[in-house]
């Protein structure tokens, strides 16, 4: 075997070796490490709770790149929906890249089967958006537009209500509304 391919597999098996360590340690993940996980639970369109496939804690994931609508949401069922079909109880490739400020890993999942990104399937199926702001196109900037050209899911409205103007219009689901009269 030449020594670029024996060297090739050595970082790689280097790596598939080195996350079990992290996930299994009870700690957060660490940062830009992909680790495997099976897809125990899908919160809503765009948050899922893993299992890491070599044991230790449960993790709660934030799929990077997307917003999906609120599950009280119009289009939030669906949505999740959509989600679970994809991705309960699969084995999935997880990097995590950042943590939000509620303490929630937010990673790119990527299905094993198949090697679909999760994030941009939502966005390819009409079921979540990009998270572009302002000038900043998202991640998933082209699947978007061809999912909104195309009227899939939550894009069949012509101006479906992003979640940030639903949680300021709304609150966050579940919360009690004020009485009339306050």
């Amino acid at each position: 075997m030449p020594y670029a391919a024996r060297l090739a597999a050595a970082m790689l098996a280097g790596l598939l070796a080195q996350p079990a360590v992290q996930a299994q340690d009870g700690q957060r993940p660490a940062t830009g490490v992909p680790w495997n996980a099976r897809v125990t639970y899908v919160v809503d369109g765009d948050s899922v709770w893993v299992q890491p496939l070599v044991g230790g804690k449960r993790q709660r994931l934030r799929i990077d790149g997307v917003d999906a609508p609120e599950i009280c949401q119009t289009h939030g069922t669906e949505s999740r929906q959509a989600l679970q079909a994809l991705a309960l109880n699969q084995r999935v490739r997880v990097t995590v890249w950042a943590y939000d400020r509620y303490g929630r890993a937010i990673a790119t999942v990527v299905r094993l089967q198949g090697d679909v990104d999760l994030g941009e399937r939502m966005v390819e199926e009409g079921w979540a958006w990009t998270d572009g702001y302002g000038t900043r196109l998202g991640k998933y900037w082209r699947a978007e537009a061809q999912a909104r050209w195309a009227g899939r899911g939550l894009f069949a409205e012509r101006w479906p209500e992003l979640p940030a103007d639903f949680r300021n219009r709304h609150g966050p689901c579940g919360a009690a509304k004020p009485a009339s009269g306050d």
